[in-house]
């Protein structure tokens, strides 16, 4: 049976959990063109404004293979069902290149950010350009890429510090490439275990991922669900999971659009929607001519003292579709 579960998404949305409060962002889709275009890769670019990251304490806390981000981060993802290949790595490169030439364009229409120097001596077309310094690519792949690494040039692949993690040169590039299988077991690596495709790892990132928001959590409980494994900090059932996701919807409803409150308002019935509002309450939030416009005379009359109506009307509007008999007959009677 084919797995339709979108790990691309899923990836991206625990990518934006690791990055919450740090000064980087992640975006999922990047718009490329004029005519829509979108990657399949994440953007992971450093907030306007934000220095340079050299804490080394700071950078430990990152999953290996992250501690050399820069300004902008171009990363590619190949889950349990597809291989990081020679095809993969050139689709990186290019969109790199579109990916440079946008931020550039941004960057030279927006306020001004500080980059790292570019080359002494740079061509024309350089100029126009954010330095390459400024990037740096990475490919992050579930299971090993032996037939890629078969492929490279004698001296292309470089070990790093971390098991998993190596830098390969590929044409004029030097890509990170971090397999997610073969990297060592630490709570920091929390993020990446949760899409490797062993269930001892996947059950190490479940146990010590720490979400930072909504999404996050919900990202948890699912991936938990789709390997139809228990989490390690409580036994959840569906409807469990059901609750909790009800309950952190109802703690971040006005964290929700204009456009996701009013959805959900739409689904609820008049009287729940209604229900705890006092009467003036809900009639302060009316018009007053818009509920006598829907209202017949009998209701508009409804529990009114006819004195007092009497007391507010002038003559003439007191006798106005009285029949002139009665009121000659009245007078008659009255004396008058």
């Amino acid at each position: 049976m084919r797995d339709l579960t979108p790990w691309h998404r899923l990836f991206g949305i625990a990518l934006t959990d690791l990055f919450t409060g740090r000064p980087w962002h992640v975006e999922l889709e990047k718009e490329l063109a004029l005519k829509s275009q979108r990657l399949d890769v994440l953007i992971i670019e450093r907030l306007p404004g934000a220095a340079a990251v050299t804490d080394a304490a700071a950078l430990g806390e990152l999953p290996d293979g992250l501690e050399n981000l820069t300004a902008h981060n171009v990363l590619s993802f190949k889950s349990k069902q597809e291989a990081l290949d020679g095809w993969a790595m050139e689709e990186l490169i290019g969109h790199y290149v579109t990916y440079r030439k946008l931020a550039s364009i941004q960057a030279r229409s927006g306020p001004p950010v500080a980059e790292p120097p570019a080359d002494p001596e740079p061509s024309p077309a350089a100029e126009r350009l954010l330095p390459e310094a400024a990037f740096r690519l990475y490919a992050v792949a579930t299971r090993h890429p032996a037939k890629l690494f078969g492929q490279l040039a004698p001296g292309a692949q470089h070990p790093t510090a971390w098991p998993g993690v190596y830098d390969l040169d590929w044409g004029s590039r030097r890509i990170r490439v971090i397999v997610l299988n073969a990297l060592a077991k630490h709570p920091r690596n929390a993020p990446w275990e949760l899409f490797a495709s062993r269930l001892d790892r996947i059950r190490y990132g479940l146990a010590h991922y720490r979400p930072r928001n909504l999404a996050a959590h919900l990202l948890r409980y699912h991936l938990a669900n789709v390997h139809q494994l228990e989490l390690p900090d409580m036994a959840y059932t569906l409807e469990d999971f059901k609750l909790e996701t009800y309950r952190m919807l109802i703690d971040d409803f006005h964290a929700l659009s204009l456009e996701d409150r009013q959805a959900l308002l739409e689904r609820m019935d008049v009287e729940d929607r209604l229900r705890g509002l006092d009467a003036e309450e809900i009639l302060r939030r009316l018009d007053p001519e818009e509920i006598l416009r829907r209202l017949n005379p009998e209701e508009r009359l409804r529990g009114l003292d006819p004195e007092e109506i009497l007391r507010r009307l002038d003559p003439e509007e007191r006798l106005r579709g009285l029949d002139p008999e009665q009121v000659k007959a009245w007078l008659k009677r009255t004396g008058h």
